[in-house]
């Protein structure tokens, strides 16, 4: 019988993922290390770094502008009101980009670091 590079011959089968899972388990155990499921913290944001900061505050403050104007421009042209609606809903959608951002920076602050013992 011919043996392959991985020790198996052909009528050897591969080992169960349930025998995989059970060898890295105990060996995790050894080494007493978790199974690194419970040792991430939760969530999209955790890992947020510097420039994914940068590019969500953009993107909050640019999008209530960007919304807030679009809206008033739309309604400006089936009322037929002129640059009215357009400036006050510039105005609000700056408001409420402003106000994400500073949401966004107030999470930012209370999440824990992992530089705390």
């Amino acid at each position: 019988m011919e043996r392959s590079a991985f020790g198996m011959t052909e009528n050897d089968k591969p080992p169960s993922l349930d025998e995989l899972d059970a060898q890295l388990r105990e060996a995790r155990r050894r080494l007493g290390g978790g199974t690194g499921q419970k040792d991430r913290p939760e969530g999209p944001t955790t890992s947020m770094n510097g420039l994914g900061l940068a590019f969500r505050i953009g993107t909050e403050l640019v999008a209530g502008i960007a919304v807030g104007a679009g809206i008033g421009y739309a309604l400006d042209r089936w009322l037929g009101t002129g640059p009215w609606l357009m400036v006050a809903f510039f105005f609000m959608g700056s408001a409420a980009g402003i106000l994400n951002v500073y949401r966004a920076m107030g999470n930012l602050a209370r999440r824990p670091t992992d530089d705390r013992p």
